[in-house]
């Protein structure tokens, strides 16, 4: 087959576009404004909910986008998208018979609920800095010392209308439960708190993650909203909440605060909806034709959609789509 597809963002849903496609005969070329494939799941330590560690789950995609020899264009960014091709922020344009745009998300910036005392208080994180210190094999509070304590709090950036995000982030239970097993299972007599407000485990082996982290690890869910949190003299963090299920306040010192952050539409998703056909949902996210039938179809017949650039998804789900979006383009290129 002839003809060149660009493929926006080196993700897992780009990747396994782009390996679909190079192995049905059609050239790529993936557009990845950083310096390394991956995407957002190339900084994870381990996958719920089998705890695989990323080396086995996303760095063989990688090797495979390298071993096929599929052009990579690290650091550029793509401003504009249109059919025939795509412009980058440096002005340059590239040409293509289709576009794959496989962007992503971006994650909440927690610095904007204050209420939290993200990066104003030492010992509040986020799930991102967890994973960054899993990672790293050191999971310690500022000060260098092992936890005693540590409370999560769901759903920060979600679910929630004052930061103009309304909508479940789908993940963010499943990595509340999963780090907290995690710290567990390296700190093994630190007490442990998740705040949330539903417990929503739509995956497989989801839910049964959820009841292990309460009968085998001992993590305790407590569902009511943090409302606020502020230091000690000792740089712990006290926390006000409400336990809704029995209608009382309380308020808890720990030594670790962890703020599960959720997803968000990538910035650049307003300036993709200027080209004809394209269009963002409410959320922000861009919408595909259609939900049912051509949920990778975008309203542009040569503009395909694959992965989290739609609405939040897991690593599985995103690769998938990168798959069927490759094969909606092989099926277009073979009329």
């Amino acid at each position: 087959m002839d003809g060149r597809v660009i493929v926006v963002g080196g993700g897992v849903a780009g990747m396994s576009c782009a390996i679909t496609l190079k192995k049905a005969g059609i050239e790529p070329l993936i557009i990845e404004r950083s310096s390394q494939l991956g995407g957002n799941a190339a900084n994870w330590h381990k996958l719920f909910p089998t705890f695989d560690s990323r080396e086995n789950i996303v760095d063989p995609i990688v090797n495979t986008v390298a071993k096929l020899g599929i052009r990579v264009l690290y650091n550029e960014e793509v401003e504009r998208i249109n059919p025939k091709g795509v412009m980058l922020k440096n002005g340059r344009n590239y040409y293509a018979d289709t576009v794959v745009v496989c962007t992503g998300y971006e994650l909440f910036d927690a610095r904007r609920k204050e209420e939290y005392g993200y990066g104003i208080y030492k010992n509040v994180f986020t799930t991102a800095d967890i994973e960054r210190m899993f990672n790293q094999n050191c999971v310690q509070t500022a000060q260098g010392t092992a936890p005693k304590r540590v409370a999560f709090l769901h759903c920060v950036g979600s679910r929630d209308e004052k930061v103009g995000n309304s909508y479940c982030s789908k993940v963010c239970c499943i990595t509340g439960v999963k780090q907290a097993i995690e710290i567990k299972q390296m700190y093994p007599d630190c007490e442990i708190f998740n705040f949330y407000m539903d417990i929503r485990m739509f995956g497989p082996g989801y839910e049964e993650l959820y009841k292990k982290a309460q009968v085998e690890h001992n993590i305790h869910f407590i569902r009511g909203r943090i409302s606020e949190a502020s230091p000690t003299i000792d740089n712990r963090i006290q926390i006000k909440a409400e336990d809704t299920l029995v209608g009382r306040p309380l308020k808890m010192t720990v030594d670790m605060f962890v703020l599960i952050i959720g997803m968000q539409a990538g910035a650049n998703n307003k300036d993709f909806a200027l080209c004809r056909g394209l269009k963002q949902a409410p959320n922000r996210f861009m919408e595909p034709l259609d939900p049912f039938w051509n949920n990778t179809a975008s309203g542009c017949s040569n503009i395909f959609y694959a992965g989290a650039v739609t609405a939040p998804k897991n690593i599985g789900e995103s690769i998938n789509e990168g798959v069927a979006a490759a094969m909606k383009v092989i099926e277009k290129m073979s009329d």
